[in-house]
Formats: structure tokens, C-alpha cells, sequence
């Protein structure tokens, strides 16, 4: 379940949720920023028969690149993993405004590789998008045998697909509102800078380990 934040829906061309929800069967999309009144949300988060778990890394997250996440950990129930779709600063309003969401279990993961995404920055080292987060997820579970992913390379190769359109589109002159210079390295790019840049990666530090780790 996509927890989208209303800047994700009505202004990010680049946005992952929404691809990465139209590319799974089973997954759904609520806007908002607080959902304790969101009935559809809350619904999901009541039923006896689920075992919802917040991916926001942390102390108490379970690590599913560890294999701190088991089947005898819900039995029966089905696993629900909602998902913050936004910047970190808005994935950590949208928690701060939802005191149902802070309650439930935490998980995270190990990323496998850096972000690929070319079109925009990555806040820090670790850091993915909602999309890449995903796949990280399915991997994840799948390894350890509680979610079928037969084809981890769909989402990835889906990702690129889309980003190269975004490319070609930016170095075409006859399309108006594409940026008209080349993308850079994202291993070279500078962090962010000023005072919003220094909150921003203090905070993230706090919740990723030096080395970048899971996310």
C-alpha cells in the first residue's frame, strides 16, 4: 500500500509510486498526509487478518535483507506493507501526523546496489526511490520465501526505460518544457546545501547508518 503525499500526486513528473503501483496487481494508493481518518487506510491497518508493517528505517526496524522477518512472526495473517511515497521530509510529516501508522511494526533493508535513478538526486548515499525501494522489498521477501517475485528485473528494466524517454525528451529542442542541459553523473553530484540541506541530511543520517546502509 502506497502512502502518496499530495505533493508526489499532483507535481512530481518524475514520481516512482505511482508507476511502481500500476506495475503490482495486489497494491493500492491513498493520498494524504495524515491517515488516521482515512478509512480505506485504517481499515486495512484493523483487520484481524492482516499483519501490517511500516517500511521506515530505524532501531527497531526488522531488517528483510537479514531475514529479521519471518512467516511464524504473523502466521496466518497476510502481510500488508505500507509505504511512504514522498521526500524524506514529507515521509516524516506524514508520520508525525499519523499516530496509527507510528504504532505499527517498522521494517527496512540492506539496498543491493546505489539508487539508479539519473532524472534527480538522491538526498544521500542509501537512499532510493519508491520504485527501487519496492524491488528491494520484493527481493527481500521473496528470499525469504514469503512473496512470490518471479521477475525482479521487470521493475528495473522498466525503471531505465522510462528514465531514457526522460532523456531523449530533455535533449530533443522541438519539446517544449523539458530542461535543455544533460544530466550528470549521479555519483558525482554535490550534497545538498544551506541550511534546509544540513537538516535534511542530519535527519536522514540519523535514521541510515554511516556506511549508507538500509533504507
Amino acid at each position: 500500500m502506497f502512502l502518496m503525499h499530495p505533493k508526489e500526486f499532483k507535481q512530481e513528473k518524475a514520481g516512482t509510486g505511482r508507476l511502481t503501483h500500476l506495475c503490482l496487481a495486489n497494491s493500492r494508493i491513498h493520498v494524504g498526509v495524515h491517515f488516521d481518518d482515512d478509512d480505506g487506510v485504517q481499515s486495512v491497518i484493523r483487520d484481524p487478518e492482516n499483519f501490517p508493517v511500516l517500511l521506515y528505517p530505524g532501531k527497531s526496524a526488522r531488517n528483510l535483507s537479514c531475514g529479521e522477518l519471518a512467516a511464524r512472526d504473523f502466521g496466518d495473517r497476510q502481510l500488508v506493507v505500507l509505504i511512504l511515497d514522498g521526500t524524506w521530509s514529507c515521509a516524516r510529516k506524514m508520520l508525525k501526523l499519523s499516530p496509527s501508522l507510528q504504532q505499527l511494526p517498522r521494517i527496512m533493508f540492506t539496498p543491493s546496489a546505489p539508487s539508479r535513478f539519473v532524472i534527480k538526486q538522491q538526498p544521500q548515499a542509501g537512499c532510493l526511490s519508491t520504485l527501487e525501494a519496492t524491488h528491494e522489498i520484493l527481493v527481500a521477501l521473496e528470499r525469504a520465501k514469503l512473496e512470490d517475485y518471479s521477475q525482479p528485473r521487470q521493475l528495473l528494466a522498466l525503471f531505465d526505460r522510462v528514465q531514457d524517454f526522460q532523456i531523449r525528451c530533455a535533449l530533443d529542442p522541438s519539446r517544449p518544457g523539458y530542461r535543455r542541459r544533460p544530466y550528470s553523473d549521479a555519483a558525482m553530484r554535490a550534497a545538498p546545501r544551506g541550511r534546509s540541506g544540513s537538516r535534511r541530511t542530519r535527519y536522514i543520517r540519523e535514521l541510515l547508518p554511516p556506511d549508507g546502509g538500509p533504507r
